[in-house]
């Protein structure tokens, strides 16, 4: 008896929450349709919580789309039919990852030119600043003033 309750515990604490926000009757009988299901869920956004897949979501309408998905692989779609099928009614919108294509460019390569661009900026501003220091030095007044601060500090007794 023991055994069994520890099996059931850490079955749940390992087992996924999104796992179990999958009506057991909307799973399809076939277990590699099922994964087929599962992994396109997890590629889908939720227009809902727009942040998290359909898989992960216990949206009303993140539900409704996994019937849809489950719905055209038992109805023999490809990935791809699905993926078409899907963004045709919602937009590209609901794909976790946007296409590479003109439209999605600044989305891909925003990142990349921002980053470039700040180093620029950086290298710069190091350049313009890095060398006037190095060249400007202290006069011979801050020197001789430097000296005498730093002949106090060394002597505490003769402190001003």
């Amino acid at each position: 008896m023991r055994s069994l309750l520890a099996a059931l515990l850490l079955s749940f604490v390992f087992s996924s929450g999104a796992a179990a926000l999958v009506d057991p009757s909307e799973r399809l009988a076939d277990p590699a349709q099922e994964e087929r299901a599962r992994e396109i869920s997890k590629n889908l956004r939720c227009l809902v919580c727009q942040n998290q897949s359909i898989d992960d979501s216990d949206a009303e309408l993140a539900g409704d789309l996994r019937r849809v998905v489950r719905e055209r692989i038992a109805a023999g779609d490809s990935d791809e039919e699905v993926y078409d099928y899907v963004v045709d009614r919602y937009g590209e919108f609901v794909l976790m990852t946007p296409p590479f294509e003109p439209a999605t460019w600044a989305l891909w390569l925003g990142p990349v030119f921002f980053v470039l661009a700040g180093a620029g900026i950086a290298i710069l501003v190091l350049r313009r600043h890095g060398g006037r220091a190095a060249e400007q030095g202290l006069s011979r007044e801050e020197a001789a003033r430097v000296a005498v601060l730093m002949k106090d500090n060394e002597n505490p007794d003769n402190a001003r």
